[in-house]
């Protein structure tokens, strides 16, 4: 009997870059099914609401069969229970990343034994992408379409 294998890929997502994209396409290969968890982040400033930033994902994502979008509240672990999720997916793009997703791992891992964080290195094309610095970009004005979906950018010019 093949079991199925689901991942929680969370985070804010404020906006949804390129980078982001290419670990829901690479997680396909690891999992039947991985799944957006959009949340906010009581210390960052966001561009968009949680609505629009699932429908962006969703637009995003719409030819990834393999993916659902959905809102979180409260701890990540219980988010991946009331999905049934056996995996975190999380991206690293600097030693920095590396250290903090360590740390939250092994904090899931105490409270939820189960559940296994799973970190995949960023593409080198994407490795310098952050919603930190798209949101930079756009507010100074300067050109997000290097590191952003087309939808994203759209939605960014329209701000």
């Amino acid at each position: 009997m093949e079991t199925q294998s689901l991942a929680l890929f969370p985070g804010t997502f404020d906006p949804f870059t390129k980078g982001h994209m290419d670990l829901l396409e690479r997680s396909r290969t690891l999992f039947s099914k991985t799944v957006v968890s959009v949340a906010k982040h009581h210390s960052k400033g966001h561009l968009f609401s949680p609505e629009e930033r699932l429908e962006m994902i969703k637009q995003c994502t719409a030819h990834m069969p393999w993916v659902e979008v959905r809102w979180m509240q409260g701890l990540l672990v219980e988010g991946c229970r009331a999905v049934g999720a056996n995996a975190i997916l999380r991206g690293v793009r600097t030693g920095a990343d590396l250290d903090y997703e360590r740390q939250m791992a092994l904090s899931n891992r105490a409270m939820a034994p189960e559940i296994e964080t799973v970190l995949l290195i960023s593409a080198p094309e994407h490795s310098h992408i952050s919603s930190t610095l798209v949101r930079q970009i756009a507010q100074m004005g300067g050109d997000v379409s290097p590191f952003v979906p087309d939808s994203v950018r759209d939605a960014i010019a329209a701000l």
